[in-house]
């Protein structure tokens, strides 16, 4: 039985007030219980709805726990999605101020700028057609629930966990890329920190595209040109130390920074 709305709008409420305080939470699985997935997406919507009327902007969507490593990190066993909003872009070599985020950790992926609609067929030759761009991209994750005490619709409704992303420059065109055999070093102030490969993402970020595409579909609220997608974790998520710098290379795909004052 579904969930009643006053419960998702506790829980929603919870993490938003978490949010606005920049303080953390405690989990919402004890509004939620442990596995209602549907009810955990239900109030990341009310989260996104409760942003939009703020004048916040839809600029993509991130796809989480794609990486073993990760999964295994947070005890979770599937993947998840939330929703990028302009103001968290960052530009590589950009440095994020210090008390900006309550809990942060950093992992390296592919980005994509999608250069199609993904409608009806979301076959994996028409994901890649509809690809467009690749880019490498850091993704600066932060969880309003405290310690990092989540589970899988934990991280859900607080919109995947996630804070901030960073894009390099210089995006390839999808068509010359073979996804699956990239390797990924993700460095701190020049020492490696984490390393994997595009295998290590679902198999390859093309097929945590489609896995994005379809649910999207579904949910009537379909991909659009134009948007941003951060296609999941290649290795392990490391803690962001305060001033340290860290820098991403992806082969054939190019690398990106950021720093934490």
């Amino acid at each position: 039985m579904p969930l009643p709305t006053t419960h998702l709008r506790s829980a929603a409420d919870r993490l938003i007030a978490a949010a606005d305080a920049r303080q953390q939470c405690k989990p919402v699985r004890d509004i939620l219980g442990d596995n209602d997935i549907d009810a955990a997406y239900a109030v990341q919507n009310l989260i996104t709805e409760d942003s939009l009327s703020r004048g916040r902007t839809i600029v993509g969507h991130k796809i989480g726990l794609t990486s073993p490593a990760v999964q295994r990190q947070l005890g979770v066993d599937q993947p998840d999605s939330g929703v990028l909003f302009s103001e968290m872009r960052l530009r590589t070599g950009s440095t994020v101020p210090a008390g900006t985020l309550l809990q942060p950790k950093v992992e390296a992926e592919i980005a994509f700028v999608l250069s199609a609609d993904l409608v009806d067929d979301i076959s994996q030759s028409t994901v890649r057609a509809a690809a467009g761009r690749a880019l490498p991209a850091i993704e600066i994750v932060d969880s309003r629930i405290r310690d990092w005490s989540i589970s899988i619709v934990d991280t859900i409704a607080d919109n995947g966990s996630s804070a901030l992303f960073v894009l390099g420059d210089g995006a390839q065109p999808v068509s010359d890329i073979d996804f699956v055999s990239r390797t990924m070093q993700l460095t701190r102030d020049g020492a490696p920190v984490s390393q994997g490969r595009g295998a290590d993402c679902l198999g390859s970020p093309l097929i945590a595209l489609q896995w994005l595409a379809e649910r999207a579909r579904d949910n009537g609220s379909p991909l659009r040109a134009g948007h941003i997608v951060l296609s999941g974790a290649l290795g392990p998520m490391v803690p962001a130390i305060p001033g340290s710098t860290y820098c991403a290379t992806i082969d054939g795909i190019g690398s990106v920074e950021v720093s934490f004052a």
